[in-house]
C-alpha cells in the first residue's frame, strides 16, 4: 500500500513539474486514479469518467460545459455524453462564440479517445481564449461506452431515423395532459416518469429493443430518470435526447397534441405566394402554432431579433435543409424586405414540391422590447 501510493505521489509530482513519465488523470475516486503514458501535444489537466459522469446529468448543471470535438454528423449526432455540447475542432475558430461567456466556466473536453487529439487540440485554444479551468477526458466516448453509461443522441439525428422508419420506441416522460396531450415528437408513446412502473406494459418486450427517451430539455431530468429505470429492467439499447421536445418543436415545428392547433385561412395579395400584411398580422396574434415561421436572414440578424417561436434558416441554406420543412401545415418565409423570403419559397419549393408555403413580401423591422412593424414594399 506504501508502494502504491508513493509511485502516485511520484507521479503526481511527475506531471506537475513538467517531468516525462506519466500523467495522472485526476477522477472522483483518488485512490483509484489512473497513470497513463505522457503523450506529446497532449493538454495536462486530465480526467476520467467519474469526474465527467458528476456533471454529464440532468438537470444539465450550471458552471460546467461539457465539450465534443468530434466532428457532427458522423459522430455526435449518433451518440454523445449527455449533457455535451458539439464543438468540433476542425470548427473551432468558427464556432468559439458558442463557449460559455463566464471564462471560469469549468470545460470538460472529449473526443474518440486516447488516440484522438482533437479535445487536446480544442484545450489548448480554449486556453488562448482566456478560459481558465479547463479539463480533458482523454479517454473520451469510447470508455464512456464500454463502461456501460448513458448515451445521448441528437434531435436531428431522432428526425433522420425516424424518416427512415427505423425500428425504435420513442417515449415522451413528461406529464401526459399538461405537456405530452399539447404536443410531443411525432410517433412517440406517453409515458410519464412519474407513472413508470404503472405504465411498463407500454414498453416493448423484447429486451434488445432500442428506446429514446425525451421531455422537457436540458433542465428536465424524468427522462434520464426513465432511461435508468429502464436499463434495471434489462433494456440493452437505452439513449436519451437531452434538449427534447423543445429543440424539436424549433426546428420542426409543434407536434401533434390533442390540444392541436386549429387550422388557418391564409389571404395572399395579388402575388398568390404572398400572405397579405393582414392575415400575417392575425396568425401572429392568434395561431402562430399551426404554420412554421422561417426567419431566412443570417443568423446575426436573426439573433438581434425576429417573430416568436420563428426558426432560422438562412437562404443560402434552404434546398439542403428542405427536409425539415413540414408538409402538414403551412411554411412562411420571411426576412426584412421580401427579397429574400420570395427567393426561398422558390428554393423550397424546388427541394420539396410537397409543402405548402407562402413569403412576406414587406418590411420588417423589430424593435429592442420583442416588438415589430411590418409595412407595405
Amino acid at each position: 500500500m506504501k508502494l502504491r501510493l508513493t509511485v502516485m505521489c511520484a507521479t503526481l509530482l511527475a506531471a506537475l513539474s513538467g517531468m516525462p513519465g506519466e500523467v495522472l488523470i485526476v477522477g472522483a475516486r483518488a485512490a483509484e486514479s489512473v497513470a497513463v503514458e505522457a503523450r506529446a501535444g497532449w493538454y495536462s489537466q486530465l480526467v476520467d469518467a467519474e469526474f465527467v459522469a458528476k456533471y454529464a446529468v440532468l438537470p444539465k448543471p450550471e458552471g460546467v460545459q461539457i465539450i465534443d470535438s468530434r466532428p457532427a454528423a458522423r459522430k455526435f449526432d449518433p451518440g454523445h455524453i449527455p449533457t455535451a455540447m458539439n464543438l468540433h475542432d476542425g470548427d473551432f475558430d468558427k464556432l468559439a462564440d458558442q463557449l460559455p461567456g463566464d471564462k471560469n466556466t469549468l470545460l470538460i473536453f472529449y473526443c474518440e479517445g486516447y488516440e484522438c487529439m482533437l479535445s487536446h487540440n480544442s484545450a489548448f485554444r480554449a486556453e488562448k481564449l482566456g478560459y481558465t479551468n479547463i479539463r480533458v477526458y482523454a479517454a473520451g466516448y469510447p470508455e464512456w461506452v464500454k463502461s456501460g453509461r448513458m448515451v445521448a443522441v441528437s434531435v436531428p439525428f431522432l428526425k433522420k431515423k425516424l424518416d427512415e422508419g427505423s425500428p425504435l420506441t420513442l417515449i415522451d416522460s413528461r406529464p401526459k395532459e399538461r405537456k405530452y396531450d399539447k404536443g410531443h415528437i411525432p410517433g412517440a408513446i406517453s409515458l410519464p416518469d412519474s407513472d413508470f412502473d404503472k405504465l411498463i406494459d407500454r414498453l416493448p418486450a423484447d429486451r434488445n429493443s432500442p428506446l429514446y427517451f425525451y421531455c422537457e430539455g436540458l433542465n428536465c431530468k424524468l427522462s434520464s430518470d426513465s432511461a435508468e429505470k429502464a436499463v434495471k429492467l434489462g433494456y440493452k439499447q437505452v439513449k436519451v435526447v437531452p434538449e427534447g421536445y423543445p429543440l424539436w418543436a424549433r426546428l420542426y415545428g409543434p407536434g401533434p397534441g390533442t390540444s392541436a392547433s386549429p387550422k388557418v385561412v391564409i389571404q395572399t395579395t395579388a402575388d398568390q405566394d404572398a400572405i397579405a400584411i393582414a392575415s400575417f398580422e392575425k396568425i401572429l396574434k392568434e395561431s402562430a402554432g399551426a404554420v412554421l415561421l422561417v426567419d431566412v436572414r443570417d443568423p446575426a440578424e436573426y439573433a438581434k431579433g425576429t417573430f416568436k417561436g420563428a426558426i432560422n434558416m438562412p437562404v443560402a441554406e434552404v434546398e439542403k435543409r428542405a427536409a425539415e420543412l413540414p408538409t402538414d401545415r403551412p411554411v412562411i418565409f420571411f426576412c426584412s424586405a421580401g427579397g429574400r423570403s420570395g427567393d426561398a419559397l422558390d428554393k423550397a419549393r424546388k427541394a420539396k414540391p410537397g409543402i405548402t408555403a407562402y413569403f412576406l413580401d414587406a418590411n420588417v423591422k423589430w424593435t429592442p422590447d420583442g416588438g415589430h412593424a411590418i409595412t407595405p414594399n
